[in-house]
């Protein structure tokens, strides 16, 4: 899958921050609009840092169960991408990059590509895309900024 899907927004936060909070899977279900459950399989001991996580998602029309495998580039950077699919979901390639901006503000990109096995003409897979990549833009944002929410 190379053609994929990309946003930005602008967080009010350092990267270190953010990539916590992203690296936090247990606590997605309470922000990411979606994830009912994520299980972190493997960790890499030396980075303290999922390297494949377990997602049950709930995102109507689409409920599966799949895996996905987390490389990670300090708080620059993480990439995934599936390492055991679901019967719904076959192949997802997608990252976050931060870049600082200064004054303790953050550019968070989202670069996503999924495959599902249901025939998705190309347009619809992109607006598909585009709601959750801007939904987890926003998730993440209000996450980060209030971690309380």
């Amino acid at each position: 899958m190379t053609d994929q899907t990309t946003s930005d927004i602008v967080v009010d936060a350092d990267p270190g921050v953010i990539m916590a909070v992203i690296a936090d899977f247990p606590s997605y279900p309470s922000w990411a609009t979606g994830v009912k459950e994520a299980k972190v399989v493997e960790l890499d001991e030396f980075r303290a840092r999922a390297v494949e996580v377990q997602f049950v998602l709930d995102a109507s029309p689409i409920r599966d169960t799949y895996t996905l495998g987390y490389r990670w580039d300090g708080d620059r950077a993480v990439e995934w991408n599936v390492t055991q699919p679901g019967a719904m979901v076959k192949g997802i390639d997608g990252a976050y990059l931060l870049e600082p901006l200064g004054d303790g503000r953050t550019r968070v990109t989202y670069r996503l590509a999924v495959d599902v096995s249901i025939p998705l003409l190309g347009m619809l897979r992109r607006k598909a895309e585009k709601v959750i990549i801007e939904t987890a833009l926003k998730g993440l944002k209000k996450r980060v900024e209030s971690p309380s929410a």
